[in-house]
């Protein structure tokens, strides 16, 4: 798996327990960049700012009428702030995995910025909404184009229709082996739980070390 690894300061460094809490510590850690994908409106700054360990950054900016007429607002219409470039949070797992989540923007006009965004990244989490599932079809598609392995979650909206997992994954046409859960982006916990399932896929299809 693409990664890097992080190695202690150099001399002269801080260790106030200040920095300690918002950068790495010195011990040597492996950094997987992961994205956080997904149409319009589907929860993904929602679902970074549930599970980042530091304090999130986002790019969200206040929706306007004339931005009313490009984004599709269908079952969306309660939504006022759009991210506009990305969002980004960090979670350590296991102890010396540490993963940065690059949230990406779901309208079409922002490709080529999610095209920047996806390099260096090892896998992606598509959330997507059962009241749009077809919304999820074209940001699939780039994934697959970029070649990144995937995982999707369902984001349990409260007025959402509910559906079983089976039939959600013939909808979505997920291949055999792509992870499918559902969650509350709200939740950290069952957050976590889809984002360990993306971890666990990506780590299944990486090729072992070679003598």
């Amino acid at each position: 798996m693409d990664s890097a690894l992080s190695s202690p300061s150099a001399a002269g460094g801080t260790d106030s327990a200040a920095e300690g809490a918002m950068y790495l510590s010195g011990t040597d850690q492996t950094l997987v960049k992961l994205l956080v994908a997904g149409p319009f409106g589907v929860g993904k700054t929602t679902f970074i700012r549930a599970l980042s360990e530091t304090p999130p950054l986002h790019t969200e900016e206040v929706m306007t009428q004339t931005g009313a007429f490009v984004d599709n607002l269908a079952g969306v219409r309660d939504k006022t702030t759009t991210t506009v470039a990305i969002d980004f949070g960090r979670i350590t797992l296991a102890g010396d995995l540490v993963l940065y989540l690059f949230g990406t923007p779901g309208q079409k006009r922002f490709r080529p910025l999610w095209q920047d965004i996806a390099r260096g990244a090892v896998g992606a989490l598509v959330l997507a909404d059962t009241r749009r599932l077809a919304d999820s079809f074209e940001v699939m598609d780039i994934i697959e184009e970029a070649g990144l392995r995937y995982a999707v979650a369902v984001n349990a909206f409260p007025d959402a229709p509910a559906h079983p997992v089976e039939t959600l994954r013939d909808h979505l046409d997920l291949h055999d082996d792509t992870p499918l859960v559902v969650c509350d982006a709200r939740d950290r916990d069952q957050s976590l739980d889809a984002l360990i399932a993306l971890v666990g896929h990506v780590l299944d299809h990486t090729p072992g070390d070679t003598a």
